[in-house]
């Protein structure tokens, strides 16, 4: 009998590189702080997951960002200051993305495991083709290549619309798709998979719901550590997480459970 998952897709940064999910932040203060004007950490991750564009055009919507933007440059931000900064993004992520393209540890094992299983792999990520071209290289060197890549811009809608996961699907021939898995570390990746009709996993301890590269996250109290993953699996969960685990390399067994689930359904 063939294994009842049929697929799992894969967010990329915080999921399977960049522990931490540090990229983004770094490319977006400094791109901030280019225009004279500083965004907090807590800032530039509030909306992270979207596509870099809607990313952007939501942190320049937030309340206190928009007032300090008015107060520097006289006007609140228009299309036109958001589309020249992120023309002024896209480099910036690029080399942000590069620099932080390790794998995040046990993420080449799980999905040579999952294929082991027949499950085939997609991914999903809230970057550009452009800014993921680098990346696919430097992880499939490390030993990650996904079967299937869908970059933002690729679809009519971004996250948290299911289209990017339903693509991914689409070209892996995977159906139905409460027979596959969506693994993200972000609440509105999350939600595209939930609503895609997926399983979905979210990851505490690697994305964005903590924040930490893995050094520091590491060098937490256990009485730090257990704060801010509470923090970070109470979002996933509100979001829609079926299963909500530390990293990727505690998937496994969550996938044999999905796959019990379906087998007696």
């Amino acid at each position: 009998m063939s294994f009842p998952v049929k697929a799992v897709v894969f967010d990329w940064a915080g999921t399977m590189i960049d522990f931490g999910c540090m990229a983004p932040v770094h490319a977006l203060v400094e791109l901030f702080a280019e225009e004279g004007m500083a965004i907090s950490t807590d800032e530039a991750r509030r909306d992270m997951g979207r596509a870099k564009l809607d990313h952007l055009r939501s942190l320049l919507a937030d309340e206190a960002v928009a007032a300090r933007w008015s107060m520097l440059k006289g006007a609140p931000a228009s299309e036109a200051d958001i589309d020249r900064l992120y023309r002024k993004l896209v480099p910036a992520m690029i080399t942000a993305a590069a620099k932080n393209s390790v794998l995040i540890p046990g993420a080449a094992q799980v999905a040579a495991q999952l294929r082991s299983l027949g499950v085939k792999i997609g991914s999903g990520t809230g970057y550009t083709r452009e800014m993921m071209a680098d990346i696919l290289p430097r992880a499939a060197a490390q030993g990650y290549a996904p079967d299937m890549v869908v970059c933002a811009g690729e679809t009519p809608s971004g996250r948290p619309a299911p289209l990017m996961t339903w693509k991914a699907l689409i070209a892996l021939d995977a159906w139905p798709a409460n027979s596959c898995i969506k693994v993200d570390d972000a609440p509105v990746g999350i939600e595209e998979g939930r609503l895609a009709g997926c399983w979905t996993v979210g990851l505490s301890a690697s994305g964005n719901g903590v924040g930490l590269d893995l050094e520091d996250f590491s060098a937490l109290t256990a009485e730090d550590r257990a704060e801010k993953l509470g923090h970070a699996e109470h979002a996933l969960r509100a979001a829609g997480a079926d299963f909500v685990i530390e990293d990727v390399s505690h998937l496994l067994p969550v996938v044999h459970e999905i796959a019990r689930r379906i087998a007696a359904a």
